[in-house]
């Protein structure tokens, strides 16, 4: 498999942040990346604004920036290959210890999917579907966690 350097461009934020009650804050440092300037500065804006409604964050504004990089990474030849990386990759486990494809929960999206009707025809009552999003309601039933064995 070949490798290729594609330019992202890094969100770096640094931050000090207190827990409720404290007056010394842990300084911290989060970044980001993104695949182009303009969703990074506006990824940028809104933490900045999020932050400045925050009693126990404090933002350092001149340390926080958007910087061009480049990360490697994998080439594949088809999309087949990308599906067999993905397969072998992601070995899904049912809560019971079996295993099963991704395929398996596409299909079942799939069909349940089918089952539904739209939000509009069921006039906004869930679980009803808009276009390929399922809505749930608040009183359905918890759904069994899938993990994945990395």
């Amino acid at each position: 498999m070949d490798t290729a350097w594609i330019q992202v461009f890094i969100l770096t934020v640094s931050e000090c942040v207190a827990p409720a009650g404290k007056t010394i804050c842990q300084e911290r440092e989060l970044q980001m990346r993104f695949v182009d300037r303009a969703a990074c500065e506006l990824a940028m804006e809104h933490i900045l604004w999020l932050a400045d409604g925050a009693s126990d964050v404090i933002i350092n504004k001149a340390e926080t920036r958007c910087a061009a990089s480049a990360v490697e990474r994998p080439v594949y030849a088809s999309f087949d290959a990308v599906k067999e990386s993905a397969d072998a990759a992601y070995a899904w486990q049912a809560p019971g210890g079996q295993t099963a494809s991704q395929d398996f929960t596409q299909k079942a999206h799939r069909e349940r999917l089918a089952s539904l009707p739209t939000c509009e025809d069921a006039g906004g009552e869930a679980p009803c579907k808009i276009g390929e999003i399922i809505i749930e309601g608040a009183d359905e039933q918890r759904a069994e966690i899938w993990r994945s064995n990395r």
